[in-house]
């Protein structure tokens, strides 16, 4: 059982992998590790599913190799790598993607909120909310329909060119990466300030909410599809 290894051993287990130091004994304890986040895996995706009434994709455990990538990448102790365990959630839209956050809040006590939509990384925009249960964390990944077409898209091209998800990769397609990015951010802003708009202020005129909500609209359906072609370019 992994609870005869204390979160030194873990660490150390970490250190080794970064290094390179990959024995049989080190990469079957690593999977013992990854394996005992089954059960908090289980009970979030429990909660999502049949108590908030939601469709939540996700996996048990992140693999050996994508753990071992991470050590070596971040630099992380391996005992606070939070995503060992994930899912992700897709809604509409940010006020839906806000009203999520404040629910699982509600729930998981315990909790770390990482709001990639404040300070994006290298164009990712999302709300990673960390729970923690039964002293493990498993990371939920909300993100808004534009926001995973755009994250489809960067993992579609780093499948091409690897650094693309951190920053790198030709400065051509990092371009058009960065300006998408940009671009569903001020959507975003201006669709929430529109629904708090909508929202708090009964005496407005419903022909001219009508007539902003289908642009709006327009302006969705226009990002979307731009994001789907570039996506079918690269399938």
């Amino acid at each position: 059982m992994l609870s005869k290894f204390s979160n030194t051993q873990i660490n150390n287990l970490g250190d080794r992998l970064r290094h390179g130091e990959r024995t049989v004994s080190d990469v079957k304890m690593l999977d013992m590790f990854r394996r005992s986040f089954g059960s908090t895996y289980d009970q979030t995706m429990h909660f999502l599913s049949d108590e908030l009434h939601l469709e939540p994709t996700g996996r048990p455990a992140k693999s050996t190799n994508s753990i071992i990538e991470k050590l070596e990448r971040e630099k992380s102790r391996l005992v606070t790598i939070q995503d060992i365990a994930g899912c992700r959630i897709v809604l509409t839209d940010c006020i839906e993607q806000d009203k999520l956050v404040k629910s699982l809040s509600e729930h998981f006590a315990n909790n770390n909120i990482i709001d990639r939509r404040v300070k994006p990384s290298f164009g990712y925009r999302a709300v990673h909310f960390v729970a923690y249960v039964d002293g493990k964390p498993i990371e939920i990944q909300i993100r808004t329909t534009l926001q995973h077409l755009w994250a489809e898209l960067s993992e579609r091209l780093s499948d091409v060119y690897r650094p693309i998800k951190y920053g790198g990769g030709p400065p051509k397609i990092r371009s058009i990466l960065d300006s998408l990015s940009l671009r569903i951010s001020k959507y975003e802003n201006l669709e929430t300030r529109l629904l708090s708009f909508a929202n708090q202020i009964v005496e407005v005129k419903e022909d001219v909410l009508a007539s902003v909500k289908e642009d709006m609209a327009a302006l969705k359906l226009d990002i979307e599809q731009e994001l789907k072609d570039f996506i079918k370019v690269l399938e």
